[in-house]
């Protein structure tokens, strides 16, 4: 009789990012700069690479098979087109909430207005914007689509490849039983990317420890301080549409409990919020929305990875928000249609991010250009930028989940 491990991996990822955090807390309250907390943060910082280029690592091929596979066998039920328009529907429908929660949060609470743009000049002086018209960065954004494949698979160009992969499904489904040795041969490549990911899974609790205990560890808590109100109105946006509306929606759709979502979605939201990455989390989000919350392989392999790229709910609150935050900074009061612009120009960043070369920075660019705020303050947002990315990062994939789940759901009911 084989005997179990005591812990589950759901449980020993979360262990491990106890730990991680509680270390790291240790270590930045200590202030010690001994050989023994340097080379432990040394070592972090290898185990927390390591952990994030495994997933790296396999992540274009899952991407490519999963979303051509998913594609191919939608023909099956002859769901594909229902499939492709509700998931569309749900992503646009989650993003522009959150937006909105992001743009009346900063319209109630106002961070920004007892600072002064004046206290940050030092730090706007030594950042360079980097300038992207919105003209420019369409072009870029729909230069993005379209390339090599070959080329897209070796540079990891993520849109490119969902775009590749997405023809070669429809192809595969036009071409029917024709070319089924080579739909068959992807679903083995599959299988055999889902094994890698399941081995990469067993280091997952150690490389979450290393990743939050760095980030714990060398995070500037005087600057947070600076930054406190603003901070804590994306935070708390966030964990508000991460915890109330994203769990309501798919209650109200699906009937599926918050806890039991959340038991299942667990290792997918930690691994988020440890490496900051949807992409590089894809592989986890992956398994854990298979073997977890029981979503078909065909949806959840076409819907979770166009999510990865496309649907970004904690990234467009963000951008909003900041929006709102820099122009109280500066003194300027965006009027209605400023704040449409805002809205409308946050959700394309988003969206638009992954094509991008330092998407962050240069969406961010974008959306402040675009109602003629100072590019340069983007250099305000810089020191609690990767904090408030753990948050924003979880919620993009706790998006993407949900909406497979709610998905499958309008696409079941449809059949019945």
């Amino acid at each position: 009789m084989k005997k179990s491990s005591p812990l589950s991996l759901n449980t020993q990822i979360l262990v491990g990012a106890l730990a991680g955090i509680l270390l790291g807390l240790w270590i930045s309250s200590s202030g010690s700069e001994s050989a023994i907390t340097q080379a432990g943060l040394y070592a972090a910082g290898l185990i927390g690479a390591l952990f994030i280029d495994l997933l790296k690592m396999v992540m274009i091929p899952l991407v490519f098979t999963s979303i051509a596979v998913g594609v191919a066998n939608l023909r099956a039920h002859r769901q594909m087109h229902k499939v492709w328009k509700a998931t569309l529907g749900f992503f646009l429908f989650s993003m522009m909430i959150a937006i909105m929660l992001g743009l009346a949060a900063a319209n109630i609470f106002r961070p920004g207005d007892g600072l002064q743009l004046a206290m940050f000049q030092d730090a706007i002086q030594e950042f360079q914007a980097r300038q992207l018209p919105l003209s420019e960065f369409f072009s870029r954004f729909l230069g993005s689509l379209f390339q090599n494949p070959v080329a897209a698979l070796a540079q990891g160009n993520v849109l490119a490849v969902v775009v590749f992969a997405l023809l070669l499904g429809i192809a595969l489904v036009v071409g029917g039983e024709r070319y089924n040795n080579i739909l068959v041969l992807l679903q083995e490549l599959l299988e055999l990317v889902l094994m890698l990911v399941g081995w990469i899974m067993r280091l997952a609790p150690l490389g979450i420890m290393a990743l939050l205990l760095k980030l714990v560890a060398t995070q500037d808590i005087s600057l947070l301080g600076t930054l406190a109100e603003f901070v804590v109105l994306v935070v708390g946006t966030t964990l508000l549409h991460g915890m109330v509306v994203l769990p309501l929606i798919l209650y109200l759709i699906t009937r599926m409990a918050p806890l039991r979502f959340w038991r299942g979605a667990r290792e997918a939201l930690i691994t988020a919020f440890a490496t900051s990455s949807s992409s590089a989390t894809l592989p986890v989000t992956l398994r854990c929305v298979e073997q977890h919350l029981h979503v078909k392989r065909d949806i959840a392999g076409f819907v979770v990875p166009l999510g990865a790229t496309l649907n970004m709910d904690g990234t467009a609150l963000y951008e909003a928000a900041a929006a709102l935050f820099i122009a109280n900074l500066a003194g300027v009061e965006l009027n209605l249609a400023q704040q449409m612009i805002v809205f409308v120009t946050a959700m394309i960043a988003a969206m638009g991010a992954p094509g991008i070369p330092s998407a962050g920075m240069v969406t961010m660019v974008m959306v402040l250009q675009s109602v003629g705020l100072p590019a340069e303050a983007i250099a305000v947002l810089m020191p609690v930028d990767r904090f408030l990315d753990t948050f924003r990062t979880a919620v993009n994939v706790e998006g993407d989940m949900v909406g497979s789940l709610v998905v499958q759901k309008w696409a079941k009911s449809d059949e019945d």
